[in-house]
């Protein structure tokens, strides 16, 4: 009876193992949670291992050609290229022309009113024209509508223009002066604060002049001024012309004496002399322009021009530099640099009127045919819109 009992427990036994076993893999075939957990429980596949492409091959590269013994630096040597053009006021005026813009638009509508007088003042004003030269250009404009006869906006920007060509035209000559005698070379004295671009209107000069077939020696009389004499330098080598320069804070004058000697012992027909950025408030400075002026005109040194440059930029402070720079070395015109982009420009109108000091240099860019004669027509022109 015991064996029956353990043969039946056996085939029990048996069939649940058998159940179990085709359970299994019935879950397999279906991709249940035998299956997944069979995959957790998989190693990952190894990476393919692909062989490393040849390498291109790399073309021999020629051999560099050998430097000069003394490489200079292209931007400052090579010649600049000539402009398609010569810069004209209205290309170069945009900054000062927008301040007109309103005026003129109000005054192109015909009507002459209240709004018309502050318009054109308001602008007058903002161009560094100065109160007081706005004032008396105005109060003549407003006698000429009273009296009839000014009738239409047209008619008053016409007679505005008018007015101030009048006034610009009131000095003798805008030339720059050369006389050219044997044996005693000119002298162009440049002064003016740092920063207002002595050095480069002298690298400009320099390039024009001799141009013009004139031989041009520099004196580098600006010795405080850190790397000045080495900026004058570069431009006596893209210029092709000589300069004279000292020791770092060395005598001014001492420079430009020399410099002068040199000129006439070599034939040099011109001399142009840089000086140190006056701070036009500072006594002893001033006095030292004052013997930079004596010295340069002992003979042989011909002294023909006191070229006194200003930042169009500046404004109002450019006529009080103004000021200064003529009472101490007797200025005989005005380079104005920075004509183009932000410039007020007005400033022109005021250094006119109210020192009577000629404009005879602008500079409407940074290009070396940049550096211009002044042409008062085609700056009221360009100013006023008027063609």
């Amino acid at each position: 009876m015991i064996a029956l009992y353990i043969a039946i427990a056996v085939v029990v036994l048996l069939a649940l193992v058998g159940t179990v076993v085709l359970t299994s893999r019935r879950r397999k075939a279906s991709g249940g949670p035998a299956s997944a957990a069979s995959t957790r429980t998989r190693p990952p596949p190894k990476p393919t291992k692909t062989a490393p492409a040849a390498p291109k091959p790399t073309p021999s590269a020629p051999a560099p050609a050998p430097a000069p013994a003394e490489a200079t630096p292209p931007s400052i040597l090579a010649p600049e290229p000539a402009t398609a053009s010569a810069p004209t006021y209205k290309s170069r005026l945009g900054g000062v022309r927008g301040l007109f813009s309103g005026a003129v638009s109000s005054l192109r509508t015909g009507r002459i009113d209240a709004s018309t007088w502050d318009s054109l003042e308001e602008a007058l004003i903002r161009a560094d024209v100065g109160v007081a030269t706005t004032n008396a250009l105005l109060a003549d404009l407003r006698g000429r509508v009273q009296s009839k006869e000014i009738a239409s906006g047209d008619d008053l920007l016409v007679a505005l223009g008018t007015e101030i060509r009048t006034l610009l035209d009131t000095v003798d000559s805008r030339a720059l002066r050369f006389d050219g005698l044997a044996g005693a070379p000119d002298v162009w004295l440049v002064v003016g604060v740092n920063g207002v671009g002595k050095t480069t209107t002298i690298g400009k000069l320099a390039r024009s002049q001799s141009a013009l077939g004139r031989s041009v020696l520099l004196a580098a009389g600006d010795t405080f001024r850190a790397a000045a004499a080495d900026q004058l330098g570069m431009w006596a080598e893209r210029s092709n012309v000589e300069i004279v320069r000292g020791a770092e804070g060395g005598d001014p004058a001492a420079i430009v004496f020399d410099a002068v000697q040199r000129a006439a012992a070599r034939g040099n027909d011109l001399v142009l002399a840089d000086t140190a950025g006056r701070l036009h408030n500072k006594a002893n400075l001033v006095e030292e322009l004052k013997k930079i002026r004596r010295v340069a005109d002992r003979d042989p040194g011909n002294v023909t021009e006191v070229l006194l440059v200003l930042d169009a930029t500046t404004g109002q402070n450019a006529l009080a530099q103004a000021r200064e720079f003529t009472s101490a070395v007797t200025v005989t015109g005005i380079v104005l640099t920075k004509l183009d982009g932000t410039a007020k420009g007005g400033i022109v109108i005021a250094v006119q009127r109210e020192l009577g000091l000629p404009v005879k240099l602008v500079g409407l860019g940074e290009g070396v045919e940049d550096l211009v004669a002044f042409d008062p027509d085609e700056f009221v022109d360009a100013l006023l819109g008027l063609d």
